[in-house]
């Protein structure tokens, strides 16, 4: 299959990006040093090409229905211009995908799925849109910029009269940005430095990322590619559809009952409440290396007598801490903060931490 690419793959390859397959498209996945670019996230700004992202809009007077009978969380609470987290579960009791569900309006809404699994949702809420709600897919049409960072608000706020600094976390607004009308502006992150995300039509994305990186210069804005995405968002212990959930892991087992809500109906709920009344038998949790290695995915997780209790599924030297982190999943008895664990790396067991999220406080 061709891979496909994001409006700007060419302005990537002129900035020097190392370009790689990622979901079905062509991604930056480092332009310098992940280690770099995870730093001046984490210390400055910099800014993410994430197009590759899938957009659903769900509208009209079933909207908000529909979106309750496939999401986990309860998109009632929405109020205009707030986000929420939710997840798509299946009919076995695990998640189709994660994603973000924008409210626009009372009729209006925006859902924001995973690059990879942009069919596979489309599919999915289609086949339960069984009343009529107006959906449409303009995953190829947008653009998405994640400028993070600490410096983030000072640098994007002369280009927009959208009041950056009192926007609240899982907020958004709609304004003009850069010269260009109606441009959506959130503040979701997944890399815990803070900072926000542009959508733009690809007619203008060229536009947009230029004028963010000359407004950036001073604060020293780097482009950032995937790898640094990846240990941002795992020093926060974010989970990665994929790595971390899949259509194999319940939600309640993955730590998302806070988006599990059970005082509606929606797909399999009858099941995810029995799981969660009988207790699960493993559970996600958040590790640090005890012993000097590097956690990697389905590395194999044991006791201290070396019997199998769980399996990596996202790790790595983590640049804020200088150590190894890792998430994965162990039998519940293995799950409480400062339980001891190893984990299996080229046949030598090497002692970890169970430890509460996020590695990195804020």
């Amino acid at each position: 299959m061709e891979l496909k690419k994001i409006a700007l793959n060419d302005v990537h390859e002129a900035l020097g990006a190392k370009m790689v397959p990622f979901a079905g498209y062509n991604m930056p996945v480092r332009y310098s040093s992940d280690i770099e670019e995870h730093n001046a996230v984490r210390n400055a700004v910099g800014i993410f090409d994430v197009s590759h992202m899938g957009e659903f809009m769900v509208r009209g007077p079933q909207a908000l229905d529909l979106i309750q009978r496939v999401t986990s969380n309860d998109a009632a609470k929405l109020a205009d211009n707030k986000v929420q987290y939710s997840c798509l579960p299946n009919e076995e009791g695990g998640i189709v995908d994660d994603l973000l569900v924008y409210r626009l309006s009372a009729e209006e809404y925006m859902l924001v799925v995973n690059a990879s699994n942009i069919d596979k949702d489309w599919n999915w809420i289609s086949k339960y849109n069984t009343a009529g709600a107006e959906l449409e897919n303009i995953s190829d049409e947008l653009s998405l910029f994640a400028v993070q960072g600490p410096k983030a608000a000072e640098i994007l706020q002369p280009l927009t009269s959208i009041d950056l600094a009192s926007m609240a976390y899982y907020t958004f607004a709609k304004g003009p940005f850069a010269g260009v009308a109606d441009v959506i502006v959130s503040a979701t992150g997944y890399t815990g430095a803070g900072g926000f995300e542009i959508y733009v039509k690809n007619e203008d994305a060229g536009k947009v990322f230029n004028a963010i990186m000359e407004a950036g210069k001073a604060a020293g804005i780097k482009p950032i590619g995937l790898g640094a995405r990846d240990t941002l968002r795992l020093e926060m212990g974010f989970c990665l559809y994929g790595n971390d959930i899949n259509d194999d892991t319940s939600p309640l087992e993955a730590g998302l009952g806070w988006i599990t809500k059970f005082d509606k109906d929606f797909t399999n709920a009858g099941k995810l409440k029995a799981q969660k009344e009988a207790g699960v038998n493993r559970k996600l949790i958040g590790f640090e290396m005890v012993d000097r290695a590097i956690p990697r995915a389905h590395y194999e997780i044991v006791d201290a007598e070396g019997a199998k209790i769980g399996e990596v599924t996202s790790g790595t030297q983590s640049p804020t801490l200088g150590k190894g982190i890792g998430l994965g999943y162990v039998t519940t008895a293995y799950s409480k903060p400062g339980s001891e664990i190893f984990v299996r790396v080229r046949n030598k067991d090497m002692k970890a931490r169970v430890v509460k999220l996020p590695f990195v406080k804020k």
